[in-house]
């Protein structure tokens, strides 16, 4: 089985090359440019404004949440809002104990230490971690049998901003060190309008409301995948029209790139489809969903699933996975009477 299609999808969260080139162009500074999530926002902000009135480092933060909602983004916005330096990481590219603690001892009171995908840090790699983030310390073993040391070294105050897309997968004495954690949410459909314009400006494109709001409707509730769309629509309307973003050219942009009104394209589509069709609607799990339409189950769980359980359109059960009556609507298959008067799954 091959993941491959899922990072190329246009709609697909997870970050693309090209995102990367204007990822700081597009990217907000500070909170008050932040678009969405609200309420994170305003805890987020006052947990900033007593570590400046204290004159000290923030506590340890952890976002978590689907990818592409702007966990990285908001770690870049706390460092500009501390004004302290920010070095990133990422938890496959921490291998050994000893690249956790070069990184370490090369930190300067206040900084902040970023590490994406926290959950995929060794074991050996964590135990370094802990001393550090709970007492400033880390501890280094020098020599070999007998005559071995434990050395314990000072680090300066720094804060852990640790980004996770799978909370469940964090060890428990890990998650315990971080004294703020924030979930991340799909952005309403106003806050995705809001960005879509935002990126619009920045990029020096002509839209207008209606091409705006199309866009919006088709990205997920996620602003990467907003801001991907935009470029990509951006394009059409240089080829095939005069430049400007309506609603006219947007539809057909996105008409062209196969995602529908609802912003689901031909993976999400053969998901359900095979749910219904192969398995009769469900339940059925996830290895299986995957084996059928040849791809990996953990793209399915990461990447399909969480907008089609926001949309309603699966249900998770103790026995798998069961498409619901608004996913047979959408995609225009009839809904037999048995399915209608059977009692649906009670959601895990």
């Amino acid at each position: 089985m091959s993941s491959s299609k899922a990072p190329n999808r246009p709609i697909s969260p997870s970050i693309q090359e090209q995102d990367k080139n204007l990822d700081s162009l597009l990217r907000p500074q500070y909170l008050s440019e932040f678009t969405g999530q609200e309420k994170l926002k305003t805890n987020l902000g006052i947990l900033i404004e007593a570590a400046k009135g204290r004159g000290e480092s923030l506590d340890h933060i952890m976002f978590y949440g689907p990818p592409g909602l702007g966990k990285t983004t908001l770690a870049h916005v706390v460092s500009n809002e501390m004004n302290v330096n920010i070095r990133i990481t990422a938890g496959p590219a921490i291998e050994r104990s000893g690249d956790l603690a070069a990184i370490l001892t090369n930190l300067r009171a206040g900084d902040i230490l970023f590490i994406d995908e926290v959950h995929r840090l060794g074991r050996a790699v964590e135990e370094i971690l802990y001393p550090a983030m709970e007492d400033f310390a880390l501890d280094i073993v020098v020599g070999k049998g007998p005559g071995a040391k434990s050395v314990r070294l000072k680090l300066p105050r720094f804060t852990v901003i640790g980004a996770t897309t799978r909370l469940a997968l964090l060890t428990a004495p890990l998650r315990a060190r971080f004294g703020a954690l924030y979930r991340m949410d799909f952005y309403k459909l106003e806050a995705i309008h809001t960005i879509v314009l935002r990126g619009a400006e920045i990029l020096q494109v002509p839209i207008d409301i209606a091409g705006a709001s199309e866009i919006a409707k088709r990205a997920r509730g996620t602003p990467r995948v907003a801001l991907r769309l935009l470029r990509r629509v951006r394009d059409y309307a240089q080829v095939r029209g005069d430049g400007i973003i309506t609603l006219e050219a947007a539809q057909e942009a996105l008409l062209l790139l196969e995602i529908d009104a609802l912003g689901l394209d031909d993976l999400d589509r053969r998901v359900l489809k095979a749910i219904i069709e192969k398995f009769n609607g469900g339940p059925v799990g996830l290895d299986t969903i995957g084996a059928s339409i040849s791809e990996e189950s953990d793209t399915i769980m990461d990447v399909v699933e969480p907008y089609l359980l926001q949309l309603g359109f699966l249900e998770r059960t103790p026995r798998g996975r069961v498409a619901t009556p608004h996913a047979y609507k959408h995609l225009g298959i009839p809904l037999d009477e048995t399915l209608k008067n059977q009692e649906q799954p009670r959601l895990l």
